[in-house]
Order: C-alpha cells, then sequence, then structure tokens
C-alpha cells in the first residue's frame, strides 16, 4: 500500500510504481484514509508507506496518516510499515514524532520530501528483513 499527501508533481509514489511494477511488484495507491480503509478490507498488503499527511477523505485538508498507522497495527498480521512525515520544526517535536511512529509499529520514518534512492533502499530492507531477501508473490 503506498500512500502520498504532498503536492510536488515527480514523487516517490509516483516513480515507485513505475519502477516495480516489472519486478511483479504491485503497488496499490490510496489517497486518503478513507481509500485506505478499504484497500485494506479488501486486499493483503505486504508493505505499506504511510504520507501522515494523506487527508481522511479527498479534498479535506486535515491530516489522517495517524489513523491510518492506528488501522495497520490492529490487521491480524500488521506489514512492514514506512512512515513519511514533514521535517519536524524541532528536535523535541522530531523525537515525540518518532516515538508515536515506533509504537504504531513503523519499520522506519522518513523524513520528506522523500527521494526515491532513500526510498528504494528502506524497501529492500524491508524485503531482506522481513521477507527472507526474497518477494513473495502471494
Amino acid at each position: 500500500m503506498l500512500s502520498y499527501g504532498g503536492w510536488e508533481q515527480e514523487n516517490f509514489a509516483e516513480q515507485l510504481p513505475r519502477l516495480l511494477q516489472p519486478q511483479g511488484i504491485d503497488c496499490l495507491r490510496v489517497d486518503s484514509a478513507n481509500e485506505a480503509t478499504d484497500l485494506l478490507g479488501s486486499s493483503p498488503v505486504h508493505i505499506a508507506v504511510v504520507d501522515l499527511r494523506i487527508p481522511f477523505d479527498q479534498g479535506q485538508a486535515e491530516p489522517a496518516g495517524q489513523r491510518v498507522l492506528q488501522l495497520l497495527r490492529r490487521l491480524e498480521q500488521p506489514p512492514p510499515t514506512v512512515v513519511v512525515r514533514a521535517r519536524q520544526a524541532t528536535k523535541r517535536a522530531s523525537a515525540r514524532g518518532l516515538s508515536t511512529a515506533l509504537r504504531e509499529g513503523a519499520f522506519t520514518v522518513m523524513d520528506g520530501p522523500v527521494k526515491l534512492e532513500p526510498m528504494l533502499e528502506t524497501l529492500h530492507r524491508i524485503v531482506r528483513r522481513h521477507y527472507a531477501n526474497h518477494w513473495t508473490a502471494a
């Protein structure tokens, strides 16, 4: 599951599906917490990339990424999760946000704007650690 709450045209969420699809990896994109809820109820998710800035519903401004993290954590088998967040104004806010994301089950937290290569490296670490260096086709 792939989410992105930013405004940049060429971002990791636009680029990842084009790169991973030829390798047989489907990126299921969601643009709101409501879409994430629907997806989690209908499709298995092996890795989740959750941008904390995604709204509850398209067209709304209120961020709902924290809710998506809670939904993922409640799954019978929560997937490894990459949390993407806006840069924090202070070290204290950064530490508090990191702590909250890790309590919600995040594998890692990345400060935006996230570039494609660091995201690919993070996904590779997840596959290596959680899937014995082999992506499952199921």
